[in-house]
C-alpha cells in the first residue's frame, strides 16, 4: 500500500500479548506502518512483543494514564482483557476486566487516531459494555461496525470465534468490513452454491485449512523443556503422563473421541466427576481430527482435560509449537517467558492470519481516506 505523501501510519497496540494483531497489521501494511506504542501487563508478553516488534510496557494501563497521555498516532489496536465476558467466568458481573475497554477508548481519543479495532469473545457483542463502547465511540465522531468473524474462514486452521469492533472517523467501516472469507467449510454444500450469490467470499474461495495443513510435518516431539534448538523445534517439546493418563489415552486411540468415549470403553478409567458430568463438555479429552480445523486453541492447550486438545494419532497433547501452527504463528516468531507463560500467549492471541484480514479492512478505510482528500 503506497499512503498519502508516503506517510507511515502510526499504531498503538493495547492489551497486546504476544503481539497476534500487530503481527497481522505489518504483514499487511509493511513497512508503511510503525508501531509507536504497545502495552501489557503480562511481563512476558510484553517481552514477546518486544523482541519481535519492539518495545513494549508492562505498566498497569489505568495508572500510566493518570501521568501520561499517550502518543500521536493513526490507528489504535487491541484486546482488552476478555475473561470478563468469556462463559468460563462464574462472575461476571462483578469482574472489573469488563471495564478495561475505557482505557482503551481514553488512549484513542487522546492519540487523535481516526482508526481503532476492538476484539474480544464473541459475547461482547451482546453485552451492555458493547453498547456502553459503541455510544461513547459515537459521541466522539466515530461510526462503528461490528462482527463475529470464525478464524477458520480466513484461513486459519481453527474454528475460533472472535468479535471485532471497528471505528473510523472518516468513513463507515461497513464500507469494507467484514472482510470477505477466503475460506468455506468443504462438508457444507450449501454454502458453496452461495459463493457467487451472497457476496460473502472472495471468487474461488479455498477449502478450510485443517490440523493435517498445519502440523502434520512436524516428526515426534523430544523432551519436556523449551528446547535451545532452531524453531519449529525449540517448542516441540512433550510432557511426561502419568501411567494413568496415557492408558486414557490409549483407550480413547480414534480421531474424534472424547470423554464420553472413554466412559463408554473403559469406565473404570473415567474420573468419577465426569460420570456424574451427563451433559456438556463434548470437548474434553478429546482428540483433534487430522481433517478439520482445530477447536478453539486456549491458554491450556497443554491439558488434555481442559478441551480438545489431544493429538489426532498420537497418545499425547499437542505441543506448543503446534499449537503455535493452529494459531497461525510462523515458527520464526520468537517467544519468551516460561512454559507456561508462553501457552498462554498462545492461548490469549488473536490468530495473525485473521488479524491480517482485519488490517486488509483498515488499509481499504485508509485508501477511501486518502482518495477522497486528493480528489478535493
Amino acid at each position: 500500500m503506497q499512503l498519502k505523501n508516503n506517510k507511515r501510519l502510526k499504531l498503538i497496540d493495547l492489551f497486546s500479548g504476544a503481539g497476534g494483531l500487530t503481527l497481522g497489521f505489518t504483514k499487511v501494511f509493511g513497512r508503511n506502518i510503525e508501531a509507536v506504542w504497545a502495552n501489557d501487563f503480562d511481563k512476558a508478553a510484553a517481552a514477546t512483543y518486544t523482541a519481535n516488534f519492539g518495545s513494549c510496557t508492562s505498566d498497569d494501563i489505568v495508572e500510566t494514564l493518570k501521568r501520561t497521555r499517550a502518543p500521536k498516532a493513526d490507528v489504535v489496536i487491541g484486546g482488552p482483557p476478555c475473561q470478563g465476558f468469556s462463559l468460563l467466568n462464574k462472575n461476571k458481573k462483578a469482574d472489573p476486566r469488563k471495564q478495561l475497554w475505557r482505557p482503551f477508548i481514553e488512549v484513542v481519543l487522546q492519540s487523535g487516531a481516526e482508526v481503532f479495532v476492538m476484539e474480544n469473545v464473541p459475547q461482547l457483542k451482546d453485552s451492555p459494555e458493547h453498547k456502553a463502547i459503541i455510544k461513547l465511540a459515537e459521541e466522539h465522531g466515530f461510526e462503528t461496525a461490528t462482527e463475529l468473524l470464525r478464524a477458520s474462514d480466513y484461513g486459519v486452521p481453527q474454528r475460533r470465534y472472535r468479535c471485532f469492533i471497528i471505528g473510523c472517523t472518516f468513513v463507515h467501516p461497513e464500507t469494507v468490513f467484514p472482510p470477505k472469507k477466503t475460506h468455506y467449510n468443504p462438508s457444507n454444500s450449501l454454502v458453496r452454491s452461495l459463493f457467487r450469490t451472497n457476496g460473502d467470499y472472495v471468487d474461488n474461495p479455498k477449502p478450510w485449512r485443517t490440523v493435517r495443513d498445519a502440523i502434520s510435518d512436524l516428526p515426534d516431539p523430544e523432551g519436556t523443556e523449551i528446547r535451545e534448538e532452531v524453531p519449529p523445534f525449540d517448542l516441540h517439546f512433550g510432557r511426561t503422563p502419568t501411567p494413568m493418563s496415557m492408558k486414557r489415552y490409549r483407550a480413547i486411540p480414534k480421531e474424534g473421541m472424547n470423554r464420553f468415549d472413554l466412559q463408554k470403553r473403559a469406565l473404570e478409567l473415567t474420573p468419577a466427576c465426569w460420570i456424574r458430568k451427563e451433559t456438556g463438555g463434548t470437548d474434553l479429552f478429546g482428540r483433534l481430527w487430522w481433517d478439520r480445523p482445530a477447536f478453539t486453541i486456549r491458554t491450556e492447550f497443554f491439558k488434555p482435560e481442559k478441551g480438545r486438545y489431544l493429538h489426532p494419532s498420537k497418545h499425547r497433547p499437542i505441543t506448543h509449537r503446534e499449537a503455535a501452527r493452529l494459531q497461525t504463528f510462523p515458527d520464526s516468531f520468537k517467544f519468551c517467558g516460561t512454559k507456561i507463560e508462553i501457552a498462554r500467549q498462545i492461548g490469549n492471541a488473536v490468530p495473525p492470519m485473521l488479524a491480517a484480514k482485519v488490517a486488509e479492512c483498515v488499509r481499504e478505510l485508509f485508501r477511501i481516506r486518502d482518495k477522497n482528500v486528493s480528489g478535493r
